[in-house]
């Protein structure tokens, strides 16, 4: 189903697109507001309440109103919790128990983007199936003539306390018993949703707290900061020497570490930590842990080597939470920070993530270069190529000669991955071996023949 001018609504991961262009519009976030309220009446016997929540966008405000709007003409409340993180969000929704809960943010993008994600009740995000009923509604105008009367409108509800309610609920997922003192770490906010949240519950659980990109602007979130651009906490890290650093995104569902050298510590290798801890532990039931299709080989061979099944899913933490689900694992994670850890919470959670790699520190008092050691990645190479379409790839003839003459070079010393983005107008380029030269050579023949192709 499509916006008014003919694009799709929603993608790989939401609404997602640029501030006030559609599908970013009043006009849309308005519908959406509507059939997201329809769509979430549970029980007619009681009251409703979706929750929102957003990052620190200009674009915002704007977009959480018509949100609102939709929804209380719907007879549905609103709850309101402003900025906080996205996993934050999907807690707020399970503990108030509201029908549904909505997060307005474009992630770890700049602020021009912006973005709508649903959660349902259960805190997890929405099946591809309830996106497109949402659509659907939409497209077809059902709702135009479904409108309560003007005694059954909703209301909107600021929650003051949503903030403390989830600094409580991240300071009771690491150990009882358990503090960071004499820890001295960066914190990056990515002057994003979590500017408040991450210093609070690492300066409460007793660590030594020196914080960057903290003074969102409206304009400024993810910009040259957070965990797409780890040099600012790893450039902190020296400056103050610190234990170790923690990058999230502009929403917090993204994590990016630092250790005491100032070495990045990626979603692969705190994914690695965690699973080997829960392993440790006695946590780790099933024996497995997700990661995705490009996740490093390297992190695979080293889970295998402690016992663990590695299972791969599709890109995106809602196709790796999908897998978790199905294969009974209890962590799962993407290179790029999103980690799952069932037991915590629902979706992607950068601090959460980060308090369990700092626990294992503190539970085998090392730093975190000792840590991970042991964890050694295959040498890899990415190119991020701008495209104007996506036809699909086996369209692509120049890039299908190359991919060929790569993959024979390298035979069964590495891989290649190449796909779409599903948020950004760009092909993805990804060559694992054991030789950098040789494939950053690969990566970039790939990429030129991509652009002969599709370059925008």
């Amino acid at each position: 189903m499509t916006a008014p001018n003919g694009t799709r609504i929603f993608g790989t991961d939401g609404v997602r697109g640029i501030a006030n262009i559609e599908p970013l519009t009043v006009e849309t976030a308005l519908k959406l507001g509507r059939a997201a309220a329809y769509v979430f009446r549970r029980d007619a016997r009681r009251r409703h309440a979706i929750v929102i929540g957003k990052d620190t966008r200009l674009s915002c405000y704007m977009i959480e109103n018509a949100l609102g709007a939709g929804i209380c003409s719907m007879g549905v409340d609103v709850l309101l919790v402003g900025p906080l993180p996205t996993p934050g969000v999907a807690f707020i929704t399970r503990s108030l128990r509201a029908d549904a809960g909505i997060v307005i943010s474009a992630s770890h993008n700049l602020y021009q983007d912006n973005g709508i994600k649903f959660f349902g009740a259960d805190g997890y995000k929405l099946s591809h199936d309830r996106e497109a009923r949402i659509e659907s509604l939409i497209a077809t105008g059902e709702l135009d003539s479904i409108r309560p009367t003007e005694t059954a409108v909703g209301k909107a509800y600021r929650i003051d306390d949503a903030l403390g309610r989830y600094v409580e609920f991240a300071k009771q997922t690491f150990p009882r018993g358990m503090t960071l003192e004499g820890l001295r770490i960066v914190v990056d906010c990515a002057n994003g949703a979590a500017y408040k949240a991450a210093p609070c519950v690492l300066r409460e659980l007793g660590a030594e707290v020196i914080v960057i990109a903290n003074e969102p602007n409206g304009v400024n979130i993810n910009l040259n900061c957070g965990s797409t651009h780890p040099e600012a906490v790893r450039k902190a890290v020296i400056e103050h020497h610190a234990d170790v650093g923690i990058a999230v995104d502009g929403d917090a569902d993204r994590v990016i570490m630092a250790d005491e050298d100032a070495r990045e510590i990626d979603g692969d290798f705190i994914l690695a930590v965690i699973g080997r801890q829960w392993k440790e532990s006695g946590r780790l039931h099933s024996g497995r842990v997700v990661t995705t299709t490009v996740g490093n080989m390297g992190i695979e061979c080293y889970l295998r080597q402690q016992g663990i099944e590695v299972v791969r899913s599709d890109v995106g933490d809602r196709n790796v939470i999908y897998t978790m689900k199905e294969c009974g694992a209890e962590i799962g994670g993407e290179s790029c920070g999103h980690i799952i850890v069932h037991d915590v919470n629902t979706t992607g959670d950068g601090i959460m993530a980060a308090l369990q790699v700092l626990a294992a520190m503190k539970q085998h008092d090392v730093s975190l270069s000792k840590l991970c050691r042991d964890i050694v990645k295959f040498p890899s190479a990415g190119v991020n190529v701008p495209v104007r379409e996506k036809p699909p790839l086996e369209e692509l003839g120049q890039l299908q000669d190359a991919w060929r003459k790569c993959a024979q070079k390298l035979g069964n010393d590495g891989r290649i991955i190449i796909r779409y983005s599903g948020t950004e107008n760009k092909l993805r380029i990804l060559v694992e071996g054991k030789d950098y030269r040789e494939i950053n050579t690969m990566a970039h023949d790939l990429a030129a023949a991509a652009k002969k192709d599709i370059g925008a």
